[in-house]
């Protein structure tokens, strides 16, 4: 039985919930290139386009047709179940694992539900648009000082100390629903001992699938919760 567990999800097991991806195919986010909405320079040169953009992720997030579904709530009962080391690192900025029942969770990306000060880095939970005339939850007389808590390019994941060290000791890691595609993320499979036991459970091949140990593909409503079942047995 694996003592130390480590599992990755990417946006693959939050599309079945009902968030939209929003990059498209062509590359575009919502119609905007990435450096304009995902970028400290593209906060510069217009804060207020890069607030509304995440303004309408936080809404859709919070709508009532968004909610965890049976590959987060799998990992929650694994998670309660498991006698060993568990973490979960996500690069997902939603709430639903935690919604599921998740408790050991780490957020690289950051979490849409949170904003951070501009002057302080402090970061506080949040709900509501973000704005030029938003009021600081410390210093009311400050408006316009706080921004998402997402970890935009150019910036640094979150955690990553916690996670490389991780990643070292754990005997299983298990890659759900994520491209493989974008690091420090991408290489984590890499990271772990000769000795671990690697797994990656997603859609469809990625460019990281031939070093894993073993795979499984289909929908992660699916594959997530066969495969933690049998994990358990």
């Amino acid at each position: 039985m694996y003592k130390k567990i480590v599992v990755l999800t990417g946006a693959g097991i939050s599309q079945e919930s009902g968030l939209k991806t929003f990059r498209g195919s062509d590359g575009l986010w919502e119609g905007h290139r990435i450096e304009e909405v995902a970028s400290p320079v593209g906060f510069e040169n217009d804060p207020l386009m890069v607030w509304d953009f995440y303004n309408q992720r936080r809404r859709q997030l919070l709508c009532d047709e968004v909610d965890y579904n049976n590959a987060h709530k799998s990992l929650a009962e694994f998670e309660k179940n498991f006698c060993g080391d568990f973490l979960l690192v996500t690069q997902n900025v939603d709430d639903l694992h935690e919604r599921s029942g998740s408790q050991n969770v780490l957020h690289m990306h950051g979490e849409l539900l949170k904003a951070r000060c501009l002057d302080t880095s402090r970061v506080y939970d949040w709900t509501e648009d973000l704005g030029e005339k938003t009021s600081h939850p410390d210093f009311p007389e400050k408006v316009g000082r706080l921004r998402p808590h997402i970890v935009w390019f150019g910036e640094m994941p979150l955690h990553m100390d916690k996670i490389s060290q991780a990643l070292k000791q754990c005997d299983l890691f298990i890659s759900i629903g994520t491209s493989a595609q974008v690091y420090p993320a991408a290489g984590f499979v890499s990271m772990t001992s000769r000795s671990c036991h690697r797994v990656e459970l997603n859609l469809e091949d990625t460019p990281s699938s031939m070093i894993f140990d073993e795979t499984h593909r289909g929908l992660a409503t699916e594959v997530v919760s066969n495969y933690f079942k049998d994990l358990l047995s």
